[in-house]
This record gives structure tokens, sequence and C-alpha cells, in this order.
């Protein structure tokens, strides 16, 4: 029986990486978590949260970690906009400005999530091919007028970074929405948050899930004119974030010096791995994310995956086009990344 739209009933749904049952003996390389815990002081406003907090509704706009947020990032709280993880910004962009006749654009190989919400409101899903080097194709995603241009950046699943000036040229071409989903930002060397303030039709995303090892807590926030984003919150959930998490956020976002002492240990530790990786014959993607893209010798990225897997180890394979010989590799801590060479020694 078929009780959907059409459009519902052809489409596959989105597939995130695997969780093992809490507890389970594993060594978690597959969906980019951050290996090592949230700031002290975020943890300790949870451990304080008064049963007040959780009787009575959140503030809707969620004043407190928008403040906050404000504050680091050098911008009005009004200009912030705060979703159950960014996950749930990109879905509101797509509702608010997808349909059949529009057309929704990204280059590719990148998240496949927006693929799936373009196809959910059955608008038309434009891929723009990445060339083997993962420079952006400008020209091509102008060309392609989107009412909706999507691009991650640093991207996903390459690591590879994308220049802010080819994003800035894309902010002056489109006729549509530009966002740029930057959840890897805390990684990176360069943000494009300056766009916001020169171009109406930019939207930047930032995720609490990455840099601040909250990928459990599901805060993700957008930062673009507030007259665009008065637009997506007519059609958001009245109280999409509870008051756990702005509270936990809040504290969070303020602590940056824990946040960017961890990046600096990951990024270290990312250098590292990628030349255990290449001394083990693989091709290495230059990242600018927690996470690695490598071919295998051999393209066999299907057999180590199957074979990591089997020795408690979790990395990321995509069985698609142009994916299907490599994998996507979160960095870990040292010991989980000296874990993982010494298995794949076994395994070659």
């Amino acid at each position: 029986m078929n009780y959907f739209r059409q459009n519902i009933h052809e489409m596959s749904g989105y597939v995130p990486g695997e969780q093992p049952p809490a507890g389970t003996k594993i060594i978690k390389l597959n969906s980019n978590e951050n290996p090592y815990p949230p700031s002290p002081k975020a943890l300790k406003v949870l451990q304080e949260i008064d049963g007040e907090m959780l009787r009575r509704y959140p503030d809707p706009t969620g004043k407190n970690f928008r403040v906050a947020a404000s504050k680091v990032l050098g911008v009005a709280d009004d200009w912030i906009a705060v979703g159950n993880g960014s996950d749930d910004l990109l879905n509101l962009i797509v509702r608010a400005a997808g349909e059949p006749g529009k057309q929704i654009v990204c280059p590719a190989p990148t998240y496949v999530l927006y693929r799936t919400l373009a196809q959910i409101q059955d608008a038309q899903f434009v891929e723009v091919p990445y060339p083997d080097d993962y420079q952006l194709p400008v020209d091509l995603l102008i060309a392609a007028r989107g009412a909706v241009t999507f691009v991650a950046s640093p991207n996903s699943p390459s690591g590879t970074a994308i220049s802010v000036a080819d994003l800035e040229k894309l902010a002056q071409e489109l006729s549509g929405i530009l966002v740029i989903d930057e959840a890897y930002v805390d990684f990176a060397e360069d943000n494009a948050l300056e766009l916001t303030k020169k171009y109406n039709n930019v939207i930047v995303l930032r995720t609490l899930s990455k840099g601040y090892s909250l990928a459990g807590l599901r805060l993700g926030f957008a930062i673009a004119n507030p007259l665009l984003l008065a637009e997506l919150n007519k059609i958001k959930d009245s109280y999409n974030v509870d008051a756990v998490a702005y509270a936990v956020a809040a504290s969070a976002i303020a602590d940056s010096e824990h946040k960017t002492a961890n990046a600096q240990k990951i990024k270290a530790s990312r250098a590292k791995l990628a030349l255990s990786f290449q001394e083990l014959g693989f091709k290495v993607w230059p990242s600018r994310t927690n996470f690695l893209l490598v071919r295998p010798l051999g393209g066999d990225a299907e057999r180590i995956y199957q074979t990591l897997k089997e020795r408690g180890i979790l990395i990321r394979y995509f069985n698609q086009p142009r994916l299907e010989d490599k994998l996507r590799i979160t960095v870990g801590t040292e010991e989980q990344n000296q874990i993982l060479v010494k298995t794949l020694k076994e395994i070659l």
C-alpha cells in the first residue's frame, strides 16, 4: 500500500553512518565525531539542569544561545537562527525554496542529504561534478541556476578546502540562495562568515557536532541577513530545540579555548595519519576537516571496510559512483589511529 506522495514512494532515504549500541567495544571512525570530550564548562551546565527548565517550553528562538554565539562570531544575535542540528536548517531552507520546477544544485560528490531533501520537495536536483582535484566548478554551478545552491566548505567526503574567493563569485552571480555548509570549519584555515554581511542571498551553516564534541546534543545554527532568517522562522517547528540543548550549547560555544585546543590535536593527528596512509600506498586527498578521504592501492575499498569492521573498527564506505574505490576515515585519538594503521598493515 502507498498512502504517500509518489516522489516519496520512489525515493531512497538518507542512510547515516552506522551507530553501534552504547557500550559496544569498537573503534568508531565512520561518522566524523570528535574523539575528545566536550567542554567541562558545558558538562557542568548539564549536571546542574533544574527541573523547572524541563517543565516549561524552551525559548522558541534560543536567545541565550544566540547571544553567546554572537559574542564569539562578532555578529548581532538577530543574524543567527538555531536548529536541531544543522540538518534541521538544511531542511527548512529546502522546504522554503524547493518545489516542482525549481532546481536544487550542488557540486558532487558531497553531502548526500542535499539530494534527499530536494527529493522530498519533488524539486529538480542538479549535481555538478567535481573534477578529480575537487576544485569548485564555479561557472557550471552558476549556469545551473539553482533556487538553492549548496556548497559544503570544506567539502565532505573529500575533506578538501573551498576558497572564499570562489564562494564570493558564486554569491555575486547566483540569483538564488547560496548555502555554505561549514560543518567542518573548526578544522579549516578560512571561513566565509563575512560573505553573509556582503550578500543578502548567503546563508552560512555551523554545527556544534564536530569541533565542539556535541554530536549527541543536536544543535546547529545559521548566520544570515535577518530578513532571510525571518522567512525560515515562519516554517520552523515552534520549539525545534530543547532547553537543555540551548543551555549546554551556550556554555560550549563560549569556551572557544577548549574547542580550539581539541581542534589543534586533531589537525596534528590528521597530518600524521595522512603520512601513514601514504606510506601504505594509499592516495590521500588534502583535508581541512577531521577526516581523510583515501584510495587504497588497487581501489579495494569495500573489502578493507568489511575486514576492518570484522576486527572492531568502523570506517565509512560509500557504494556510489566516484567513491566506490575510496574510504572516508575519521581522525581518532592517537591510540585509535595507531591501532587502525597497525590493523591495516596486517590486512593489506
